[in-house]
């Protein structure tokens, strides 16, 4: 198959930009006046966001009432996964299925063509600036402050006492005690004031700190972590029709779809414009293969419904374009310019469809 330019392409991926290298290439004897190029497909990447909640009951929750007056502290250690948002964002990735040879005319040494590293069709006779997604990487992230261990403030009293009961009754005093020291600090009644700002914030800070250590061993500790997994699908031209994509857990969080202790995520991409199988004749066909075997060939993307549902609900409700549910077509040699007038073409690289033509 005989085109009579040379094109160039960019992979557009998932959801933080970041500049791609683009190639300019122009038509020379060298190379025979001709280069192969891809068309991309549409991927679906599919994000979920979630926080991760661990609580540990402290040595002495059960004297949290008597001793500070605490009526809710954590009781037993556990785990607690919760989906926060599922996001969806679409990338050209190369169709092997879909490539190309095109050729330049000889007498149009001027022409030149933008290719991205992945060989997807970006512009002609344009100088093309593109800018690409990253996909999303799986990251985990604590939001909570990490506390010293409480051992380390402990008098030797504390650590001789007989019972648990007494140990918890000293330390409760020395919280108690703490307390005292930080409002006679912030009052100017201590005995030894911080010489000065410096000073007076570094004492503050370690007065907190050891006031929280020790009450995280009636009241207990939680940390909170927030991260993300992004799952990836290349539809064919079927449609989808509620396919688990991954599952979740509430004591597992994020699990792989045959993982059955999570419940299912569901995805589902509907065509929005169907078009009906058409069965040429054979001398139908042979017009059609005639009309592709020369000129430029690119991507008429359908829009789809896409929606991402979990425990009934919508998390995912939006369009999208896809180039598998949609069509090709051809520009003619005529309309692709000559030595004497020069056609510039711009190309959605994530989609391999025409964006403009000047």
């Amino acid at each position: 198959m005989k085109l009579y330019i040379f094109l160039g392409a960019l992979l557009f991926a998932g959801t933080s930009l970041s500049a791609q290298n683009i190639v300019q290439t122009s038509a020379v004897k060298a190379n025979d006046y001709g280069v192969t190029y891809s068309l991309p497909k549409t991927a679906i990447d599919i994000t979920v966001s979630y926080t991760k909640t661990t609580r540990k009951a402290g040595d002495f929750y059960q004297y949290a009432e008597r001793y500070l007056n605490i009526t809710n502290p954590t009781t037993e250690n556990e785990v607690v996964y919760t989906l926060d948002k599922i996001e969806t964002s679409t990338r050209g990735i190369p169709d092997k299925d879909n490539s190309y040879l095109v050729e330049f005319r000889p007498n149009n040494p001027a022409a030149f063509v933008s290719l991205s590293e992945e060989g997807l069709i970006c512009a002609i006779n344009d100088d093309y600036t593109a800018t690409t997604q990253e996909v999303r990487k799986a990251k985990t992230e604590i939001i909570t402050e990490e506390l010293p261990n409480p051992n380390t403030f402990l008098s030797e009293e504390i650590l001789r006492a007989g019972s648990t009961a007494k140990q918890a009754e000293l330390i409760a005093k020395q919280i108690y005690r703490l307390r005292e020291s930080r409002t006679n600090i912030l009052t100017g009644e201590a005995d030894n004031m911080p010489p000065d700002g410096n000073a007076y914030k570094l004492v503050m800070e370690q007065l907190d700190q050891q006031e929280k250590a020790l009450t995280a061993m009636f009241i207990g500790t939680e940390i909170v972590e927030t991260g993300t997994k992004t799952f990836s699908i290349v539809p064919d031209k079927k449609n989808i029709d509620k396919e688990i994509i991954f599952r979740f857990s509430s004591k597992l969080g994020v699990v792989e779809a045959n993982d059955l202790s999570g419940a299912p995520v569901y995805v589902s991409l509907q065509n929005k414009d169907p078009r009906p199988e058409v069965y040429l004749s054979a001398k139908e066909q042979q017009a059609m293969e005639k009309k592709f075997s020369k000129g430029l060939i690119y991507n008429i993307p359908n829009k789809a419904a896409l929606k991402v549902v979990f425990n009934g609900k919508d998390y995912v409700d939006t369009e999208c374009e896809v180039a598998q549910y949609g069509t090709q077509d051809v520009l003619s040699p005529n309309q692709l310019g000559d030595n004497k007038r020069t056609v510039k073409i711009i190309f959605y690289p994530e989609l391999g469809s025409i964006k403009q033509i000047q």
